[in-house]
């Protein structure tokens, strides 16, 4: 999971034999007018039959993505090299919508992620809509002699192999050659150009208030909660029983400074308070935000807004590019963050946005040595006793102790290399993690999130034994003491006296726990009109569209009876802006003299009167954005923002009465 540098990149796209290994290196020097290089000579190996796919409805062949070109992406999740390259899918996806194929081959490096719900979890969590099938046992990786995450195999039209590359960075190449392959198949007349209507995973499930939460900070002084909403792009603050007070950030990806209101981060990950400003790492943004909490303001401290390419380039401000940072702290006013994308852990001066490597020399691996010439983890958390820095790397599932003053020294506490994990408690080298992600400091102790083993554990870092105080290690949401409470994939960790806070990233909570007493308790957030995302109310479709049944209704005096229902064990949270919107397709005023008919609160059944005089056909739309709780776990409330879609034929002959009654979804991921 190298990066590559593009240079590398371009040079190692390889047209592949029927050897086991690739065999002719691209010729540079090629003419364009070539089409050779753009048409695959070697069968791609088809898909075993009896794997499982996500984000459609139905498992695909390459016999059927004939006349398609396929892009294959084979990934696991956790690997940071592997996140870098959705952009790079994502924007060729959209500019090659009906041509392209990208299929996501995961081949789980950890036992956890070669379960198909925690994939699903993935990409839910990544916004990923293409179809992945599961590559568990490695199959369809042996088929394609795939050697590392991320790889990609370029197939043709014909279901021949063009290519296959690795690592980072291949938007430019991938583009240049779907273009000129796109021209050569259709000048032939083979492309096949109709969509594949798949079933992406966001369709079948809910979003939770929270959405992913991949951190948070406890501020003792303030008595709050700084909570990374990670995939809903914005920083919650609430007081320490979870009332919100405070939302930073539109809840839209980008990289914009300026209001509370207004500001934009990208899956916004770790956090430390200085005085009132917080720093926030702002992972897919590759920055550090700085928020005056005082102010209500945000800007950006350091980064570019692009990923550095470069390791070990030192820089200030905004012209300094840096590579996915995840986990930050500080000691005294220096910033230490963990920059899970270059391996290494890097210091910034906050008063003058001075930032350079700290320890880490580029190379990911698990060795001791001095501070900048070990190669680490993808460090993702951070802590500080005042002397040392304490890196959890999950990559290497992996703690690592460094040096701040004359002791340069980076030393391993748990962990032994990238391929050696498990979930095995005891002391030193018999340790076992698997994938941390979160680390805090507690009296003389370490507590880890060790994330694909759904536990907290406490480490003794001079002893280096390693214990389970918190979770039974079964995914799952149950509070409760010790070992009999479960999460699944905490990620983040912060401590104020002997409570604990955990971001239980794919419960979407928050957590805390007594640490004397083991007792484990869920953060209720309340005030959750607070949370209502920006331009809910502005006519603006929700992202989910839902297609109901086309209806014959009557031309004429008529009703819509509108009447969104709950499942069982549910009920609307009235605390939140729930709101429904009805509008019609065409210029029609049918709702008594306006275009759109307006709900605020979610009493149903509604009958709403409408007049489909002189109209022949039309399409209704229900805008549905809805706050909802379980009755038994008030604290776990679920949104969903939906379009219902409803073609409407009317005739004299038609039904009175216009019925629109969807059940909302439940399920945060369906297993």
């Amino acid at each position: 999971m190298r990066l590559l540098p593009a240079m590398i990149l371009a040079l190692s796209f390889l047209f592949s034999a029927c050897e086991s290994k690739p065999a002719t290196k691209l010729a540079q020097n090629k003419v364009m007018s070539d089409t050779s290089r753009y048409v695959g000579t070697v069968n791609a190996p088809e898909f075993p039959k009896g794997m499982q796919w996500l984000n459609t409805n139905r498992p695909l062949s390459l016999k059927e993505l004939r006349g398609k070109i396929v892009l294959l992406d084979f990934w696991t999740y956790g690997c940071i090299n592997c996140y870098h390259v959705f952009p790079d899918l994502k924007r060729l996806e959209k500019e090659f919508p009906n041509t392209l194929v990208v299929i996501g081959v995961h081949s789980a490096k950890f036992k956890r992620s070669g379960e198909t719900q925690n994939i699903r979890q993935a990409i839910l969590r990544f916004g990923l809509d293409h179809p992945v099938v599961n590559d568990k046992d490695f199959k369809i990786w042996k088929s394609y002699t795939i050697r590392a995450w991320p790889s990609f195999v370029l197939i043709d039209p014909n279901g021949k192999i063009v290519g296959e590359t690795s690592g980072e960075g291949i938007y430019d190449m991938m583009h240049k050659y779907i273009s000129h392959m796109v021209q050569v198949f259709g000048k032939e007349g083979k492309l096949n150009r109709k969509p594949l209507n798949l079933v992406p995973e966001s369709e079948k499930s809910a979003q939770s208030v929270l959405y992913f939460p991949g951190k948070v900070l406890a501020d003792s002084q303030g008595k709050r909660l700084f909570i990374a909403d990670t995939d809903h792009h914005r920083i919650i603050v609430t007081n320490l029983d979870g009332k919100v007070e405070e939302v930073i950030g539109s809840g839209k990806a980008g990289l914009i400074d300026g209001s509370f209101e207004n500001a934009m981060f990208n899956q916004p990950q770790g956090m430390t308070l200085i005085g009132d400003t917080l720093y926030v790492a702002d992972t897919e943004n590759h920055a550090i935000r700085e928020i005056d909490l005082k102010s209500k303001t945000v800007k950006t401290l350091v980064g570019t807004g692009k990923q550095a390419t470069q390791f070990n380039k030192p820089g200030t401000g905004q012209k300094e590019a840096l590579n996915s940072p995840w986990g930050i702290t500080h000691v005294n006013h220096d910033l230490y963050v963990a920059m899970a994308g270059s391996h290494q852990v890097w210091k910034i001066n906050p008063e003058t946005a001075y930032a350079e490597p700290f320890a880490g020399s580029g190379a990911e691996g698990l060795s001791e040595g001095t501070r900048r010439n070990v190669p680490m983890a993808q460090p993702s958390g951070i802590t500080t006793d005042g002397k040392y820095l304490y890196v959890a790397e999950p990559e290497a599932s992996a703690v690592q102790k460094i040096g701040l003053g004359p002791d340069n020294k980076v030393t391993t506490i748990v962990g032994k290399g990238l391929f050696v994990f498990g979930d095995k408690d005891g002391t030193g080298d018999n340790v076992r993690l698997q994938h941390d992600l979160g680390i805090a400091w507690w009296n003389g102790k370490l507590i880890v999130a060790d994330t694909y083993n759904n536990k907290i554990k406490m480490i003794d870092p001079d002893s280096r034994q390693t214990k389970t105080i918190l979770g039974s290690g079964k995914e799952g949401y149950k509070d409760g003491t010790g070992k009999d409470a479960q999460f699944d994939e905490p990620g983040g960790l912060s401590v104020i006296g002997n409570w604990l806070y955990i971001a239980d990233t794919n419960n979407h909570l928050i957590r805390k726990a007594n640490l004397k007493t083991n007792e484990v308790e869920t953060v209720t957030l309340t005030n959750l009109k607070k949370l209502e995302m920006k331009n809910e109310k502005e006519n603006q479709a929700p992202g989910k569209i839902v297609m109901l049944e086309t209806q014959k209704v009557h031309q004429g005096k008529n009703t819509i009876s509108l009447n969104i229902q709950l499942p069982k064990g549910y009920h609307f949270n009235t605390d939140a802006a729930n709101h429904f919107i009805l509008q019609t397709a065409g210029e029609h005023a049918i709702f008594q003299g306006n275009k759109e008919f307006s709900i605020d609160k979610p009493e149903f059944p509604q009958n709403i009167k409408v007049d489909l005089t002189n109209i022949k056909s039309d399409t209704l739309f229900v805008d549905t954005y809805a706050y909802f709780c379980e009755n038994q776990k008030e604290s776990l409330c679920l949104y969903q923002g939906i379009r219902y879609k409803i073609p409407l034929q009317i005739t004299e002959e038609g039904a009175k009465e216009i019925k629109v009654n969807p059940i909302l979804k439940t399920q945060l991921y369906a297993k």
